[in-house]
């Protein structure tokens, strides 16, 4: 069997195959979606809704990490704060987003 060439009834069959997936529109749809971008997918994060329990946890490891690292002033709680801050932040806002709507 040569490698470089199908032949003619492998080529048919491969023909047909294309053009059957060709005509598929969600199939082409869900392609394209599937193509990476250089922009983060956002839909993502705005669908986030937190539970309650999950802030309560976040804001007490922020509170815990915030008193800590006053009264040690070490880099590395410091830093743990300055990322799990933005996070709390975000969360407690859809929770009381979620809240708000009803």
């Amino acid at each position: 069997m040569s490698i470089d060439r199908l032949s003619d009834h492998e080529q048919r069959v491969l023909d047909e195959v294309e053009r059957a997936l060709s005509r598929d529109r969600r199939l082409d749809r869900r392609l394209r979606t599937l193509r990476l971008s250089r922009r983060p997918d956002l839909t993502q994060l705005v669908s986030y809704r937190p539970r309650t329990l999950t802030v309560l946890l976040l804001l007490a490891l922020s509170v815990t990490l915030l008193v800590t690292g006053i009264a040690t002033s070490a880099p590395g709680v410091i830093w743990a704060f300055a990322a799990v801050w933005p996070v709390t932040l975000f969360a407690s806002f859809r929770l009381l987003c979620r809240w708000s709507e009803g």
